[in-house]
Order: C-alpha cells, then sequence, then structure tokens
C-alpha cells in the first residue's frame, strides 16, 4: 500500500481538508476534497468496493445472529432481516459519505445484536428490542451535541489511541483467522491450527493463498493488491467449487455461486416494528441497565473503530484528534436509531472501513460507493454469497498487520506508557471485544498515573471514564446487589 500525506488541521471542524490545499477540478473534486486529501476519484471507488466486499458478510451474519426467539416466543424472517441489514446499512454510510465526508462504512454492530439476542430478545419482544436500539442511538446522538463524545475521545492520551489502533489489528486479524477456518477453538487448548491442529480442506488453503497473494502485491507496491487478492480468490473458489473439487459443505458461509436468479425483491415487513414502553415485567432498572449496556457496546467500538481508521486514513492530528469528528460521531449514534427503526439492529462504523482505506480511500465519496452497493444489495441479495468467507478473511488479516504497524509511536521504554498500551492491545483480541481493551487500557493508565503522583495531570473526562469503566467490569456483581436478573 502507498499512502498518502496529508497535512490536517486542528482548527476547523472541516473534515480534514488542508488550508493551502489545491482547489479540486471538478465538483466532485471539490464536494469530497478529493484532491486536498491526496486522493483520486478511482482511490474513491476502488476503497468502496473493497470494503463493502469486506463487510458484506454482515448481511448474511445478522440474521443468523437475530434468528433466535423473543420472549414471546416469534422470530425474525430471514429474507426481512437481509432486507433490513441492507437497508440500514445503505442509508447510515450513505449519510456518513455524503454528509460526514469521511471514508467510514457502517452495517449492523455485531456487539449490539449480540447483545440484543443474548440479553434483550429473552427479556421482550423484538419490536421493545428495536426501540432499545433508538432509545441508544439518540443517547449517543445528544452526547455528540453537547460535545461530550468528542471531549471524551479527545481527553485519551495519544498513545493509548495509539494502542486502540493496534489492538484494533490484532482484534480483526483474529476475526481473519477464526472465520476462514485457519484458526479453531480447540478442545485442550483455548485455540489451535485447523480443527485438530492442522489445515483441512481447499477453502483454508484459498485463505493462505489469497493472504499471500495480498502480501505480495503490497510488498511490490501494487495499486489495488487488496481488491485484486479479493477477485482472484473469489475467481479461483468459484472455479474450485464448479469443478466439484471442494464439497459445498466446505465453504463456510456457502459455496462461491448463484442460488436461482441474481434478483430478489425486498422485504421490508420489519420496517417500522418499534415499539417503546409495554416494560412493566421487565422494570425500569432492567431496561436502563440494558441501554446502558447498549450505548457501551455502540459507543466505545466506534469511537476506537473512528480512532484507528481516521489514523490509518491520516485523517488524524499529531495529537491523534481527527477534524470534522463530531459529524462522524453524530452520524454514528443515528445509526442506532435508523438501525432500529429499520429492524436490522443498531448500526455502527465497521472496522472492515480500514480494507477501504488500505485501497487509497481518505474521503466520503469512497462511503457513497459503499452504500450504493449495499442498496444495491436490497435487489441483489442473492450476489452477496458469491464472494467466500475465507476470501474476505484474507483482507482483513492483512489491514491487520498494517494497523500494527502504530508500534512505532508508543514509547515502549516507559512503563507508564507501555502498560496501558499494552493491555489495550492484547485485551481486544483475547477478550474478543473492543470495549474491554479500551476499558483496561484506560483504567490502568489512571492506576499507574495516579500511583507515580501524577493524578493532577489526568483530565476530568479520563477520571469519568475510569468510573464508568469500573461499572462496566463489576457490572455483573452490581446487577446481583441490585437484584437484577
Amino acid at each position: 500500500m502507498t499512502q498518502q500525506s496529508l497535512e490536517p488541521t486542528t482548527t476547523a471542524d472541516d473534515g480534514g481538508e488542508s488550508p493551502g490545499a489545491p482547489a479540486g477540478r471538478s465538483w466532485l473534486d471539490r464536494y469530497f476534497r478529493i484532491s486536498r486529501r491526496g486522493s483520486t476519484v478511482a482511490r474513491e471507488v476502488r476503497g468502496g468496493v473493497t470494503t463493502f466486499m469486506a463487510m458484506a458478510y454482515i448481511l448474511l451474519l445478522n440474521p443468523v445472529i437475530l434468528s433466535g426467539k423473543d420472549v414471546g416466543g416469534d422470530t425474525l424472517g430471514r429474507q426481512a432481516l437481509i432486507t433490513a441489514t441492507a437497508f440500514a446499512a445503505a442509508l447510515s454510510t450513505l449519510l456518513m459519505g455524503f454528509v460526514g465526508k469521511v471514508p467510514l462504512a457502517l452495517a449492523a454492530g455485531l456487539s449490539v445484536s449480540g447483545v440484543l439476542a443474548s440479553q434483550v430478545a429473552p427479556e421482550m419482544t423484538w419490536p421493545q428490542a428495536m426501540g432499545m436500539c433508538v432509545m441508544y442511538g439518540v443517547v449517543i446522538m445528544l452526547l455528540v451535541v453537547t460535545g461530550l463524545r468528542e471531549m471524551i475521545m479527545n481527553a485519551i492520551p495519544l498513545a493509548l489511541k495509539h494502542g486502540i489502533t493496534m489492538g484494533i489489528g490484532l482484534f480483526i486479524a483474529l476475526i481473519g483467522f477464526y472465520k476462514s477456518g485457519f484458526v479453531h477453538q480447540g478442545e485442550a487448548t483455548p485455540v489451535t491450527l485447523g480443527p485438530k491442529g492442522e489445515l483441512t480442506g481447499w477453502p483454508v488453503l484459498l485463505f493462505a493463498a489469497t493472504l499471500l497473494l495480498i502480501f505480495m502485491l503490497q510488498a511490490r507496491n501494487v495499486p489495488g493488491a487488496i481488491l485484486i487478492g479479493i477477485v482472484g480468490g473469489t475467481a479461483v473458489a468459484a472455479v474450485l467449487n464448479a469443478t466439484g473439487a471442494v464439497d459445498p459443505d466446505q465453504w463456510a458461509a456457502g459455496a462461491p455461486e448463484l442460488h436461482g436468479g441474481a434478483l430478489s425483491m425486498p422485504d421490508f415487513s420489519l420496517f417500522g416494528h418499534v415499539e417503546f414502553g409495554g416494560w412493566g415485567e421487565v422494570g425500569a432498572m432492567t431496561v436502563g441497565l440494558i441501554v446502558f449496556t447498549l450505548v457501551l457496546a455502540g459507543f466505545f467500538d466506534a469511537m476506537a473503530t473512528i480512532i484507528g481508521v481516521g489514523t490509518e486514513a491520516q485523517l488524524a492530528d499529531d495529537k491523534g484528534r481527527m477534524p470534522g469528528l463530531s459529524k462522524a460521531l453524530f452520524i454514528d449514534g443515528a445509526g442506532g436509531a435508523i438501525g432500529g427503526v429499520a429492524g436490522g439492529s443498531g448500526q455502527t462504523v465497521f472496522i472492515e472501513s480500514a480494507t477501504g482505506v488500505g485501497e487509497g480511500a481518505r474521503t466520503g465519496l469512497s462511503s457513497v460507493v459503499t452504500g450504493a452497493l449495499f442498496a444495491a444489495c436490497l435487489f441483489f441479495t442473492p450476489l452477496t454469497a458469491i464472494v467466500p468467507q475465507e476470501v474476505a478473511s484474507a483482507a482483513l488479516v492483512v489491514i491487520g498487520a498494517m494497523m500494527l504497524m502504530n508500534a512505532r509511536h508508543v514509547d515502549w521504554a516507559d512503563r507508564a506508557t507501555a502498560v496501558p498500551v499494552f493491555l489495550t492491545v492484547v485485551l481486544m483480541p483475547f477478550t474478543y471485544t473492543i470495549t474491554t481493551g479500551v476499558a483496561a487500557g484506560v483504567v490502568s493508565h489512571v492506576a499507574i498515573r495516579t500511583a507515580q503522583g501524577k493524578a493532577r495531570e489526568i483530565g476530568p473526562f479520563m477520571w469519568v471514564l475510569t468510573v464508568v469503566f469500573l461499572i462496566y467490569f463489576a457490572l455483573s456483581p452490581i446487577e446481583g446487589w441490585l437484584g437484577v436478573h
């Protein structure tokens, strides 16, 4: 990957436009500030397509996560969930592109969907659960409007921001290795190579080959290395599948082939099925804790992702702050409400946006392309299954490796810096949650600085975050103490 240099400004909320940059040569260039950010239309389109291909799995995975029964025994239809997932992702990402003007794509947050499926649906109906999404989205938007969310993000020390970026890199690399089948949950050990200590089947070997191909292309500075790797891997997968060389059941998310026609009509039956109230049997305390949990899941995962992708896109200044951050944060919060109204879970910024950034995307035009492709999936749902999960997973590992390069910015000789960064980095993949890594980094930073007698140097928002994250870690004992089940 060849990164473009950028001189961001911290004095204006302009989305990262450099005041001394040359004027755009077309309305498209001027609107998205393409030249000013050192990019081209071709790079933005390529980045948008790459991001979509890396995120397309959400159209299949989100319906699987939300396939359970609610408290009344009702389930959500698969086709309706795919439509809701695609529609909410398209609308949220288009808003991020046209209004936020940054290369960040949104879709159903897996952490949010997981909370809905495991904690919310067993307590209430699906329409009420989607109402929870709207509520947490509104809370986050209020935090943005009041300036609290951006102040919280800017209060985090720069070293921790680099740690967040690296932690996300390891996290998405682990996701890539796991989804490809390269890494499995072991019986005698937590994880293992393949299902039984060895790689089995063509799909995982195709993942490894695609991964090596992308790395080789990047080493030679070939433009579009990630996209070339994904397209090439998909072509090989289609040939292997067509010739019968691979058992269709070996593909993690289905064989790379069309099932029926390429066109399908969208099913909007879940749209607008949102309820507020009727929580008498659940109780106000439980509702409050659910909203708090969803805010934590949506707030800090998105915060860490925006910091990580923004830094990789070189849209942050020398203190790790992103100009124009408030718009991106507001749209991310709005995504929670949009997803709830659509019936497809709260939307949040996806770390897979980094794949498009890796292809040179620097502006909102990339997000517009990604959003348009999600919108197209409303009518071309069968096409989402063509790219094998194993091939898309290779791109995640590549981006993870790229994001780990931020280690060069950390002073590892200073324990007060190194320990919080270390905890941030390792706990994201080890606990399989971004929020835990951020929490551990913040709490350990405050604790160590206090032990050094530097408590006065800690900003007020870091103290507030520490209290919030201590509650996060102790949430289960607190619920037991309060008698909440």
